[in-house]
């Protein structure tokens, strides 16, 4: 059994990953990593695909089309498994997580910062504004951690999303939130993997030129999809969006019934 933490960087391109975050990629051309690239779910949307990342279920059979279904998933998601094998779960997640897991409508009196052990996400710091800042959102997901020694932590920070509706794919706002998401990884990767975690980075979408995304363009279907720790083969790897699920579980020696990438293990 592996603890294992996913970090879903929204609305992160694959080429804008690869250019923009070089702590991310130093350790990969160190060969303490690898960088796969794979091409998300349609439509190349939020809460499609975090349901999508979570349950390994396509939006189109998940019933989860777009981001105005609002109501809990009717999957079975990483957090399920993970409780079912009697695993500690937490997220530092955007609001529409704890809608699909935890409680439909969110309720941010009730749902913002939660700690229960019968629910699906036991542990979470949740947010509901875009420009929430990242800074506050690795160190939300770094409290968790220490507090509660989680087995699954899901960290999901927004501001490269957000810097891509306001300035779209080919801007220095856009670049530099992703750069700036590379920072804080680096603040806290190594204590992660020094602490046994298997860590994998990687995003549930990214971005055109419009200032939005939920097409098939290349910049945002293509997302990259990072692997650290020494579970990881470091092998070549064809990985699609809903094996991260199964990989996940895999990690977690939690029993489960999803597709997974067999390669990217040891």
């Amino acid at each position: 059994m592996n603890k294992v933490i996913l970090v879903l960087l929204d609305g992160l391109n694959a080429d804008t990953g690869r250019n923009c975050m070089g702590y991310l990629q130093a350790l990969c051309q160190d060969q303490k990593g690898r960088c796969y690239t794979l091409e998300c779910e349609l439509p190349s949307m939020s809460r499609p695909l975090y349901e999508c990342v979570l349950t390994g279920i396509a939006p189109h059979i998940s019933g989860v089309y777009h981001n105005n279904i609002v109501r809990l998933s009717r999957e079975q998601s990483i957090f399920h498994y993970a409780r079912q094998a009697g695993l500690k779960t937490a997220a530092a997640a955007y609001h529409w997580v704890s809608e699909l897991y935890n409680a439909a409508p969110f309720d941010a009196g009730r749902d913002r910062h939660t700690a229960d052990e019968t629910l699906p996400i036991q542990y979470g710091h949740f947010y509901y504004a875009d420009h929430y800042p990242d800074s506050h959102l690795f160190d939300d997901a770094e409290h968790l951690r220490r507090a509660y020694a989680p087995d699954f932590l899901l960290v999901h920070p927004m501001n490269i999303d957000d810097a891509g509706h306001k300035a779209g794919f080919d801007s220095a706002a856009y670049r530099n939130a992703a750069r700036k998401a590379d920072i804080y990884l680096s603040h806290y990767l190594q204590t992660w993997l020094d602490d046994g975690y298997q860590v994998i980075v990687t995003a549930d979408h990214g971005m055109n030129n419009d200032k939005s995304h939920g097409g098939i363009l290349p910049e945002e279907r293509e997302v990259p999809l990072y692997v650290f720790g020494s579970a990881f083969s470091l092998a070549g790897a064809d990985i699609r969006q809903t094996e991260i699920c199964g990989t996940v579980c895999a990690l977690l020696g939690a029993a489960h019934d999803k597709p997974l990438c067999r390669e990217l293990l040891r």
